[in-house]
């Protein structure tokens, strides 16, 4: 089977949804079938792919008032020529700017099936970016996307409920998973722990993802405060980059900031962390979640996405009813506190997620893909035949 794969993020890119895409990519080459990736130039690798692996890579531009993220321009004629001249079976938009946009439309033009991925909360975004007035535009261009598509791919139920609760109709469960071999506690690194200052007993807490307003990350550093009233040596360490790292660093000088990190450099940050508080609402998962469980560290998070459908309260981990912020401060202050039900709910953690299996979820990608390929196929013999 030949795939499309459309995205206006890829590696190396850091952030959960180029590195699904890419996984998804990679899984379906490793499975036999052929790809054909559109994405946008990166300014340091525009042409990086893997073997095997046809790509076009489109213009494309960063996402005003954050440069780290990209988005590709407007290109429905170019991917009409390009699909024209070596059809694939089925196509997957993974993003919803012009460039997703584009694809769609090329797809319904050509007669492709085509399936769409759910992995942003963009209505949700504008509302931390000064622009809340356009979280009703953002929603309803949102569902007129998805509602363009045969199908649309979400990780959790909760967020097929919410789809369609707004009339998207056809949307499947796609469920993450995590390498399990990479993130691992036996990745811990007193020497990197020694670098923060911290002892074999001082308590850590992790934070990993963009340093961005939609990340609720002055949360984090509130229950890092509460921990350290506790525990005076106490650290708190964030790892990645983004548009309100500058002003956070200035703010709060005794955190590390270590700027992003990548394969298993990452995973040593992890498990050489003794906890990991995630407190962002604007997420359609979080990765990072289920790469914090697998390093056997207990999260402390709200009651959404990935924690909501993994985190049992008060045995693998922490959960808080959304947008309690000074619940979710006192009790990661209460956990950091505590080195046997860290180390408790760490274990259990780390068993919670040890069998999700990435080859489980290529393998349910690739059953979707080649469910709307015969689907198309035999909607259209069957108008043939009428």
């Amino acid at each position: 089977m030949r795939v499309g794969i459309v995205t206006e993020t890829y590696a190396p890119d850091v952030n959960g949804v180029a590195l699904t895409v890419q996984s998804l990519a990679r899984g379906m080459l490793r499975r036999g079938h052929s790809v054909d990736l559109i994405r946008p130039i990166h300014p340091d690798t525009p042409h990086a792919a893997d073997a095997g692996m046809d790509v076009l890579a489109v213009e494309g531009a960063a996402v005003p008032r954050y440069s780290g993220l990209r988005f590709g321009m407007p290109s429905r004629f170019r991917i009409e020529r390009r699909w024209r001249s070596d059809r694939p079976d089925a196509i997957y938009v993974a993003t919803e700017g012009p460039l997703g946009w584009s694809a769609v439309s090329a797809a319904r033009r050509l007669g492709i099936p085509v399936a769409t991925g759910f992995h942003t909360r963009f209505d949700f975004y504008v509302g931390h970016y000064g622009f809340g007035a356009l979280t009703p535009l953002v929603r309803h261009y949102l569902t007129r996307f998805h509602r363009r598509a045969q199908t649309t791919l979400v990780p959790t139920g909760q967020l097929a409920g919410e789809l369609n609760e707004l009339g998207v109709q056809d949307v499947r469960v796609l469920r993450r998973a995590v390498d399990t071999m990479r993130f691992h506690p036996q990745r811990r690194d007193e020497s990197l722990r020694a670098s923060w200052g911290v002892s074999a007993d001082t308590p850590v807490v992790l934070s990993v993802g963009r340093v961005a307003p939609e990340k609720n990350l002055h949360v984090v550093i509130d229950a890092y405060r509460a921990l350290a009233r506790r525990v005076p040596e106490a650290r708190c360490v964030i790892v990645g980059d983004g548009p309100g790292r500058a002003a956070l660093e200035a703010a709060h000088p005794d955190v590390i900031f270590a700027g992003t990190r990548r394969g298993d450099e990452l995973a040593a940050y992890y498990a050489s962390a003794d906890m990991f508080v995630f407190p962002s609402l604007t997420e359609t998962f979080g990765n990072v979640v289920l790469e914090a469980m697998a390093s056997g560290l207990p999260v402390v998070a709200y009651a959404e996405a990935a924690a909501r459908e993994f985190i049992h309260n008060g045995q693998n981990g922490i959960r808080v009813a959304p947008g309690n912020e000074g619940g979710l401060v006192e009790r990661a202050a209460a956990l950091g506190a505590d080195a046997i039900v860290r180390a408790t709910m760490g274990a259990a953690a780390r068993a919670s997620v040890a069998g999700l299996s990435p080859d489980s979820v290529i393998a349910a990608f690739e059953s979707i893909m080649q469910s709307l390929s015969e689907e198309h196929v035999h909607e259209r013999s069957t108008a043939v035949a009428a």
